[in-house]
């Protein structure tokens, strides 16, 4: 099973591929594989719609090309500045609508859910999850940049959610 995670963003949206091994006799956990991660970056010399775009072409081009059976996102739960609320707000109706063309099932998490999953500590700080993130994927490095490194942590709550 492949999930795609994504942590939502207008200027700079992370994304995630693993893919989900099935158990073994030998492996009682699931295993995890980091097939890609990376970012859709957006200019700010593009308008509003034209950055959308962008996001929704770069993100059917991923769907096309790893053909993930789940979307996992981090939800927006809390935003201080209104006038970043309202363009990754929009980014994220993009995002689920990307999904919604292909039929890909969608799973959202809040950053809370995302480092108790991950860490098993909800006020876990940001190198603490990275480095988990690093340890379930089997990576030899810490992902970079940030932005991709807690999309492949949305990514696993998906694959950990999921039954399959």
């Amino acid at each position: 099973m492949v999930i795609l995670g994504i942590d939502p963003g207008i200027a700079t949206i992370g994304y995630g591929l693993i893919k989900k091994e099935p158990r073994t006799k030998e492996s009682k956990n699931d295993n995890f594989r980091c097939l890609e991660y990376g970012t859709i970056q957006t200019s700010l010399k593009l308008s509003s719609p034209q950055r959308l775009e962008r996001i929704f072409i770069d993100l059917a081009l991923l769907i096309k090309k790893h053909k993930p059976s789940l979307l996992a996102v981090e939800s927006l739960y809390f935003f201080k500045n209104i006038k970043t609320a309202l363009p990754v707000s929009q980014a994220k109706g993009v995002i689920l609508l990307a999904a919604a063309l292909e039929k890909i099932p969608v799973l959202e998490f809040t950053p809370l859910q995302v480092k108790m999953t991950i860490t098993g500590y909800g006020k876990a700080e940001k190198k603490q999850i990275q480095k988990m993130i690093s340890v379930l994927l089997r990576l030899k490095d810490i992902p970079k940049p940030d932005d991709a490194a807690d999309a492949l942590g949305v990514a696993i709550c998906g694959a950990l959610a999921v039954k399959k």
